[in-house]
């Protein structure tokens, strides 16, 4: 069974995050499961990695992976990397460690608190900004073979492998999680 709901976009500003603008996207899966008894059966898909949030690339997904982490909705797919990998990668580029930020997220409610807090308190240039942005959007073509190599195999798993326009792990992650 299949089933996703689309919110309409819309915008908000808070303080320094005026021109923050956010595209509320809830999309479910319901995938087969041994009970019917489990809300860990439904797929709640964080945003795109494509999204930006004070200047920073992937940071509303993490916000998003957070969140549903503390609220015990994280799914099982997403657990095993969950602090690593892209995670890693922008919190490294932050400073931050994987604890600081998961209480930042847990004591605001919304984007625009945490937005205020990054854009205050992640002091980083937006060259270093724009160098994360160019590693995460690139990363399968950046000339890295075992990236590639994983990346093509991550195809083959999810039956994605014919599809020529997924050439990064963005790509692959819109694609698996049905943006694109």
């Amino acid at each position: 069974m299949f089933w996703s709901w689309r919110q309409p976009r819309w915008a908000f500003a808070l303080n320094s995050c005026s021109r923050l603008f956010c595209e509320s996207v809830l999309r479910v899966d319901r995938v087969p499961a041994a009970s019917d008894d489990s809300d860990m059966e439904k797929i709640i898909y964080p945003r795109s990695p494509r999204e930006v949030m004070a200047g920073w690339t992937y940071l509303p997904r993490f916000v998003d992976k957070v969140r549903l982490h503390l609220a015990g909705k994280l799914h099982a797919e997403y657990q095993e990397n969950f602090t690593k990998g892209f995670d890693g990668t922008w919190l490294k580029a932050a400073g931050l460690t994987a604890e600081q930020f998961i209480e930042v997220v847990k004591n605001t409610v919304t984007d625009g608190e945490v937005c205020d807090w990054v854009s205050k308190n992640v002091k980083k240039t937006d060259a270093e900004k724009a160098a994360l942005a160019n590693f995460i959007l690139n990363r399968g073509r950046d000339g890295d073979e075992s990236a590639t190599a994983r990346l093509q195999q991550r195809k083959e798993q999810a039956g994605l492998a014919h599809r020529d326009e997924i050439q990064t792990f963005v790509d692959f992650i819109d694609a698996d999680e049905k943006r694109i």
